[in-house]
């Protein structure tokens, strides 16, 4: 009995192992099939490095790759640089010690793997997960040739597969020599210079082989992060990464302590000259915009709304990384970038800055004191087709472009799309009945009175500050500063929770390119499309990276945009902006004035353009008069020649109030009569906040070459707003701005 009882125990315990094993082997067989199309495509990836490779020639690491950017009719309008050919330098001419650097810091183990260094990789995983965030790399030098000259810049787990495949190519079809020999000829050393060559030649006016070691070391610390290593930006910066090399050359005694000392003595004078420029807004908007589409392009997701500083600072600092990446592939990539400039419009727009501040002669360090920054986009496509960024002057390596670049206070221009509009969508109509009364510890008007209960037709028009106010305290700061946030605004965040963004009263304020492009979604119905003069680009093999035509969102319901259009054709006819109109257009927009008039604007649009113009100085100073009216009007003239004058859809109540309209039109023409054509804002309240003070009797300027160097609107002007910012397309950001990786 007792044997039977073992007997089918036995078998209890069998057929347990049998199903246990049965499962097993199904969780293997669905893994294998699970992952089957990934270890096909691997394989595939293999076999199409392995092509590349085989097809790759010596040339292929010399080739110049030349990203050339074209305008609107085709036309080439500029390049990303120049040809590297003429710099490209032989490895028997580079010095020893100045291979050595780039070994010793970037991969030591370089004469010893083969293209793939396995013990780094186990070091910098446990490096990167002690410290909680990327710390340490761990690609070879044969891996960072790899993706420089056969790869994209994308973070994808098939880029890093592929690239291991090439690495491993690459070390079975040349030597370590020539390997190293094409390393140091096509990685990036900031402000446009590819390869050792270049870097000698263009800070140090030397050959290579002429460096000394402190000029070696100190070109050696810059490809690492070409941004935070750059020399004419950031020069310290570089000194102390050198320090840090030739420390690592003397302890691998690869120098004695004489030349490590009388190195680290050595003071690093640069004789790199400034790149010609005429101050070409078109260029460095260009480049800029293309950076940024190569990022959209490999997945980078821009954010203007932060949680907070700390939110804010991770953010920026993958913009950062991420913009220096790609604007790097396209300095070597070859590609062909399609705009949407048009020079003929181009010309119209800066002539009318140039034309209405033509007696503005007074210069600092050379450059006009009195500026102006204008930005123009074509309603139908949404894309910029011109941008100034200053007066025209011929200027020796100057690229401030302050139509995106430089931010400023925008008084009343900002109302419509961040008070108005959002009003309008609560149920309201040009015909409200809004108060403007005095408000204790409010704004006051312009004039100082008050005309208690008036249309929101009236309010707008005459530019009430008292009724702005009170429209953004009744939907609130956060919702209206939403749409802001929305369409793209890069340095409002941080006022989210703040009334005193209803009249303007930003802590930095507001380009011409962010305000193109929100009053371009006015005229569009709502509809919102993210800023950029790019159409398309195409890689050097002819493939399409970046389709820009499908962007757009719908912000604003298009019933209140049209309504706000309708009131917004007032102010041109019968309010502030009286004078603005063309003969040959129908437009519609808004003045924009801050305290002590230190900033003038003006946004308006036809039916076929829309146009933000900025006129100030670069330092806290009072307009003389104010020109923005004039250019906008100068240059609609000049672009509806031979354009039929078209007007603005109608929005659906208008026909059951024609009278109450009449009525408001002869109210408002009364009241013009004794309105001065200035609405200076005069912002009372005081925030009650540590971190947030709103004074408008300021402006903010900004450079892209001065970083996290910014103060509030209502303190510290940037000393540097004028100066040369060469080397960078990108917007000036600073603590307070939006910037972005993958």
């Amino acid at each position: 009995m007792a044997k039977k009882r073992l007997s089918k125990k036995k078998r209890r315990r069998r057929l347990i192992r049998r199903i246990i094993l049965l499962v097993f082997l199904l969780d293997i067989a669905t893994g294998m099939l699970l992952f089957l199309p990934k270890i096909i495509r691997v394989i595939s990836l293999a076999q199409d490095a392995k092509t590349m490779v085989n097809e790759s020639s010596v040339s292929t690491f010399m080739e110049s790759g030349t990203t050339v950017i074209y305008d609107a009719d085709g036309n080439e309008l500029c390049t990303m640089r120049e040809s590297k050919d003429m710099y490209y330098v032989g490895i028997e001419d580079i010095p020893d010690t100045l291979e050595q650097a780039f070994i010793v810091m970037e991969d030591k183990d370089f004469y010893k793997h083969k293209g793939i260094d396995f013990k780094a990789i186990i070091r910098a995983v446990i490096a990167n997960t002690e410290n909680d965030e990327i710390v340490q790399g761990a690609s070879t030098i044969t891996q960072q040739l790899a993706k420089n000259i056969f790869l994209t810049q994308e973070v994808t787990w098939e880029r890093k597969v592929k690239e291991i495949f090439v690495a491993r190519d690459i070390e079975k079809k040349y030597s370590k020599k020539q390997i190293l020999e094409f390393y140091l000829n096509n990685i990036y050393f900031s402000n446009g210079y590819y390869g050792v060559g270049a870097a000698a030649k263009g800070y140090f006016g030397k050959e290579v082989k002429d460096l000394t070691l402190s000029e070696q070391a100190f070109i050696a610390a810059i490809p690492n992060n070409p941004t935070r290593y750059n020399p004419l930006t950031n020069f310290d910066n570089t000194v102390e990464r050198r320090d840090n090399i030739l420390a690592r050359l003397y302890n691998e005694d690869i120098i004695n302590s004489m030349n490590y000392y009388t190195a680290l003595d050595s003071q690093v004078e640069l004789s790199r000259q400034p790149v010609s420029s005429r101050n070409n807004s078109v260029e460095t908007y260009a480049r800029h915009c293309a950076t940024e589409g190569m990022m959209q392009a490999g997945g980078f997701i821009f954010r203007t709304n932060f949680i907070n500083d700390d939110d804010y600072d991770q953010y920026k600092k993958l913009y950062e990384e991420s913009y220096t990446m790609y604007q790097q592939k396209l300095l070597s990539g070859g590609y062909s970038v399609y705009t949407s400039i048009d020079m003929n419009i181009q010309k119209k727009l800066q002539s009318a800055v140039d034309d209405n501040l033509d007696s503005y002669t007074s210069m600092k360090d050379g450059i006009y004191e009195m500026q102006a920054a204008a930005t123009c986009i074509d309603n139908m496509t949404g894309n910029v087709v011109a941008i100034v960024g200053s007066r025209s002057q011929e200027l020796e390596g100057y690229t401030l472009n302050r139509a995106y670049q430089s931010y400023r206070q925008p008084g009343s221009s900002i109302k419509p799309i961040l008070d108005y509009i959002p009003y309008l969508q609560k149920g309201n109509t040009p015909d409200t009945i809004v108060s403007d009364e005095y408000i204790q510890d409010g704004p006051k008007n312009a004039d100082g009175t008050y005309m208690g209960n008036i249309t929101l037709r009236t309010a707008v028009s005459l530019s009430r500050n008292t009724v702005a106010w009170n429209v953004l305290k009744e939907i609130t700061p956060k919702v209206g500063s939403s749409y802001l946030l929305n369409q793209g605004f890069h340095k409002i965040w941080m006022d989210k929770d703040y009334n005193a963004i209803a009249i303007g009263g930003f802590t930095y304020g507001v380009s011409t390119e962010e305000m193109a492009g929100a009053y371009t979604t006015i005229v569009n119905d709502g509809k919102y499309r993210r800023v950029t003069c790019i159409v398309s680009i195409y890689d050097n093999r002819g493939k399409l990276v970046l389709d820009t035509s499908n962007r757009e969102e719908n912000i604003y319901d298009s019933e209140s945009c049209r309504m706000m259009t309708d009131m917004l054709k007032t102010v041109v006819t019968e309010g502030t902006g009286r004078g603005a109109a063309p003969e040959n257009a129908i437009v519609a927009g808004k003045t924009g004035t801050t305290n002590s008039n230190y900033d003038s604007w003006f946004c308006g649009y036809s039916a076929y353009y829309t146009l933000a113009v900025w006129q100030g100085y670069d330092y806290p100073a009072s307009i003389p008069q104010n020109a923005t009216l004039k250019i906008f009007r100068q240059f609609m003239e000049q672009a509806h020649n031979g354009l039929a004058k078209k007007d603005f859809p109608k929005y659906s109540h208008k026909e059951n109030q024609e009278e109450t309209q009449t009525e408001t039109q002869t109210e408002t023409q009364s009241v013009t009569q004794t309105q001065t054509q200035t609405e200076t804002q005069s912002v009372t309240q005081t925030q009650n906040s540590s971190s947030h003070h709103y004074t408008q009797a300021s402006s903010q300027m900004e450079t892209g070459t001065v970083r996290d160097n910014d103060a509030t609107a209502s303190t510290k002007q940037d000393s540097t707003a004028a100066g040369n910012n060469s080397g960078t397309d990108r917007p000036a950001e600073t603590k307070n701005d939006a910037a972005i990786r993958n």
